[in-house]
């Protein structure tokens, strides 16, 4: 066998830590190129002293090596196991056996290696590592709001689907909570807010209620005759709590949006004639919807037709006003109040008598506040 490094240091396999060490030093001092002059030979044997010594100096390392050492000497004794039982110049397929290989080790370490260097570490968590577990965050962050909206919308369209059964069925406090739940799952469910909002202005009377879902439906409906209505329903819950130029604002978008609403001129109508003052525009917005309702076949409402006479009064047309009037006495006879708002036209015109004789008829069918001026008659 070639030399192994037990032979380069001098040494048995069977050698203790103790004495390879010593053995180390002692050959390291000899072969050491500074004591020769910087003979490249003496390096060259100081340099398998080192390598020999880095090896069997570790546990480890040395145990492999050992392993090693142990299977080429088996292999040496096959070899020549099987080189006694051949001739030499037995051929095997016509080429002649080639001589054992002797047992080669690695190159003698060069000056680097004889030095311990520090390891450097890797890093467990690179920068990769982070853009995919913040993606991975993301991705599943999403994937729970989808599945949250799903399920909400699938509740809300459930729940106002109950609702609007409960409503067809006039049953209003079922309906409501349906809607109600509807809303919760989706806030901005204008359908729910809308049937919840007609309940609270015409089953409840809660116009603060109704103005609030109403509020909400308008910025979800598209613009036609829906939101035209929404506007329009708006407008009169303002109207009920006092809130006159909202509502009148309120009535004017629907209008805008819908021209054939009625109720929505005659509403603006009272607005103009008792809020605003405004006569001439008070008696359009009347003349506009009672025209509407006509055209449509509806009946006759004395309530805008006193109105009308009351602006034509206001603005001082007063055979416009008598004409609205005596067409209201026509539909309600016993319309005590129309018979004093004729006393009181009489009156302007300077007709005392017939001024006095229409506030004693206004007083006999019930309107109180033709007392007063019955007693300025007297």
């Amino acid at each position: 066998m070639s030399q192994n490094h037990y032979h380069t240091l001098g040494v048995a396999a069977t050698a203790t830590p103790q004495e390879i060490k010593a053995a180390y030093k002692r050959l390291a001092v000899r072969y050491h190129p500074d004591m020769h002059g910087g003979s490249a030979q003496f390096e060259e044997e100081f340099k398998a002293v080192a390598a020999a010594y880095q090896v069997l100096s570790d546990p480890g390392r040395r145990a492999t090596y050992d392993h090693q050492l142990r299977m080429a000497v088996r292999r040496a004794d096959e070899q020549r196991r099987a080189q006694h039982y051949r001739a030499h110049s037995q051929h095997v397929y016509g080429v002649p056996m080639p001589p054992p290989a002797p047992l080669r080790t690695r190159r003698p370490a060069g000056a680097a290696e004889r030095y311990y260097r520090p390891i450097p570490k890797r890093r467990r968590f690179t920068r990769r590592d982070a853009w995919l577990l913040a993606g991975f965050i993301v991705g599943l962050v999403l994937f729970c709001l989808s599945v949250k909206v799903t399920l909400d919308y699938v509740s809300a369209t459930r729940n106002y689907r109950y609702g609007l059964r409960a409503y067809t069925n006039r049953q209003w406090k079922i309906a409501r909570s349906y809607f109600t739940s509807a809303i919760a799952f989706r806030p901005t469910y204008a359908a729910a807010h809308r049937r919840r909002g007609e309940i609270a202005q015409y089953i409840n009377h809660d116009y603060a209620a109704a103005r609030a879902d109403y509020q909400v439906a308008l910025t979800e409906e598209p613009a036609g005759k829906g939101a035209a209505a929404l506007w329009m329903r708006l407008g009169q819950c303002e109207f009920q709590l006092g809130l006159s130029p909202a509502a009148a604002n309120s009535l004017t978008q629907a209008i805008q949006q819908d021209s054939l609403l009625s109720d929505a001129y005659l509403l603006r109508g009272e607005i103009r004639l008792f809020e605003q003052r405004q006569f001439v525009g008070a008696i359009r917005d009347f003349s506009t919807g009672l025209r509407q309702r006509a055209a449509v076949g509806w009946s006759v409402d004395v309530k805008p037709l006193t109105y009308r006479g009351l602006a034509y009064y206001k603005q001082g047309n007063y055979a416009a006003a008598r004409t609205d009037y005596r067409q209201v006495l026509l539909l309600t006879p016993q319309n005590g109040q129309v018979h004093f708002l004729l006393g009181r036209l009489a009156q302007q015109e300077g007709n005392t008598g017939a001024a006095c004789e229409f506030f004693r008829r206004a007083l006999r069918l019930g309107y109180l506040y033709a007392s007063e001026a019955v007693q300025e008659c007297q």
